[in-house]
């Protein structure tokens, strides 16, 4: 097998980013899974925190997505609209 060289190991634009949201998600779940546990063990509520806890944290992560993802779509509206205002570099040329 063939190892891949630098050029194809490069992440497409943005990828970076997104991994990095993923892992997010994923250690917020299983950080709140395990203090949820945590606190069930120690009250005798089983699953009570557990399942209160993932769930809490998988709306603020999603809360926090759409929020990120409504403040970027308002910053590329605006550079939209400015580029459209904005004259041509070359006159009135299509």
């Amino acid at each position: 097998m063939k190892p891949l060289s630098r050029k194809d190991m490069r992440l497409t634009p943005g990828t970076g980013d997104k991994v990095g949201k993923g892992i997010d998600v994923a250690l917020v779940t299983l950080a709140f899974l395990g203090i949820g546990y945590a606190l069930d063990r120690w009250l005798g509520t089983k699953p009570l925190f557990m399942v209160g806890l993932v769930v809490l944290g998988l709306v603020g992560e999603f809360l926090r997505f759409w929020y990120d993802y409504d403040a970027r779509m308002k910053v590329l509206e605006a550079q939209r609209a400015a580029s459209v205002r904005a004259p041509s570099p070359h006159g009135d040329r299509p």
